[in-house]
């Protein structure tokens, strides 16, 4: 089985995947307000707590979850060390390189931070892991029909947002069908520098890319044929509609982290 990329829809029988693309995003809004504006680790653990049992009620496997902390791996570690390390400190450092020191306030300070990046990482991805682009296309079209008075095509800026969320896979197998034939041709992506491996991947770049815009031609023939001319008028297969469970759900959750926000 091939592994899931990060951010593609995992479908799974669960009440967080039986939710309202809009209440998942209204709770996605307040989740956020709240862990930034949560100033100690009291409430930075209750909303973690949160989106832990939010996790654990969307049966979405950890691994796959938490799969987009190693793209921020490296605003982690910049974080962490912008705050801990300190130059020539007057506190009681922990751990001293030379003229660079650790003290414990800093260190402290670096991975509360850190902690708020990856909760937030992984609450969106919980988004769209358990929303499929339909229903996320879905539901911003909907929460953005008050700018159709202002004259901005909704219609059409909810169908790029739809295609731009399907390719996000599809390019991702693209490059490594591309990389696996390059491999078979003897290239290595492993050895040497930095600068070294970013050359070795300059001749994925031009097939890549060659594809895509093969596939966007492909689709733009496609949407013609079927006399796509916008969102206007337009009809959907399943009308989504929100009901007095995803209400209920989204008041008491809206209000918990708010209450959250606030006391802590």
């Amino acid at each position: 089985m091939r592994p899931v990329p990060f951010g593609q829809y995992v479908p799974v029988d669960s009440p967080v995947h039986a939710l309202e693309a809009r209440a998942k995003m209204g709770l996605l809004a307040a989740f956020t307000v709240a862990l930034f504006t949560v100033g100690g680790f009291d409430g930075l653990a209750i909303v973690a707590s949160v989106l832990a049992l939010a996790l654990v009620l969307s049966r979405v496997p950890p691994a796959i979850a938490l799969r987009g902390v190693r793209a921020v791996a490296f605003i982690l570690a910049f974080t962490l060390a912008a705050h801990a390390l300190h130059w020539n400190p007057a506190t009681v450092s922990v751990l001293r390189l030379g003229p660079l020191a650790v003290d414990g306030p800093g260190l402290l300070r670096g991975l509360f931070f850190a902690a708020r990046i990856v909760l937030l990482v992984v609450g969106s991805s919980l988004l769209s892991l358990t929303t499929s682009p339909v229903q996320l296309t879905d539901a911003l079209e909907r929460l953005m029909r008050p700018l159709a008075v202002l004259g901005v095509p909704v219609g059409d800026a909810a169908m790029m947002l739809s295609v731009a969320l399907r390719f996000i896979p599809t390019t991702a197998e693209e490059a490594e069908k591309v990389v696996l034939a390059q491999r078979a041709r003897g290239a290595r992506f492993d050895e040497g520098g930095p600068v070294r491996r970013a050359r070795a991947y300059a001749p994925v770049l031009v097939p890549l890319f060659v594809n895509l815009f093969r596939r966007a031609d492909e689709l733009a023939t496609a949407m013609e044929a079927r006399c796509y001319r916008g969102g206007e008028g337009r009809t959907r297969l399943h009308e989504s509609r929100m009901g007095g469970s995803d209400w209920a759900v989204l008041v008491i959750g809206v209000a918990g982290l708010a209450a959250v926000a606030v006391l802590l």
